[in-house]
């Protein structure tokens, strides 16, 4: 267990609020890809946020969050790509998929149309 993780804390943890489209493909990647992570709820109803959200997206302050050994990954698209970046080989290895297309191109492409939704359509 590394020296900044809470005693308890799994090696994955997803930060985010049940009505969080965004927080939503996150648990998609998660779960289609078979990694295990502990799910911690975060209610956005208030103004207020958690010392956890506070320390771990002092920024923006914001959910989702994804703590990888301790460390937070923020934004769901970068959260994304890092899952496919971890954890999408051993998938692929085991006969799945990456979530992101192998080619460069293609890839520039999904990073595209998922910004497209994130500021056009969800907007």
């Amino acid at each position: 267990m590394a020296d900044n993780m809470v005693s308890g804390e799994s090696e994955v943890v997803c930060v985010d609020f049940w009505a969080n489209l965004f927080g939503m493909r996150v648990l998609i990647a998660l779960r289609e890809l078979g990694v295990s992570f502990e799910y911690i709820e975060e209610d956005l109803r208030g103004r207020e946020r958690s010392d956890l959200v506070l320390r771990m997206n002092p920024v923006h302050r914001m959910v989702p969050i994804l703590i990888h050994r301790g460390r937070p990954i923020c934004n769901s698209i970068n959260i994304l790509e890092y899952i496919d970046e971890v954890w999408g080989h051993l998938h692929a290895e085991a006969g799945g998929t990456q979530l992101l297309p192998a080619d460069p191109l293609e890839r520039a492409s999904a990073r595209f149309w998922a910004d497209f939704v994130d500021h056009k359509v969800c907007d």
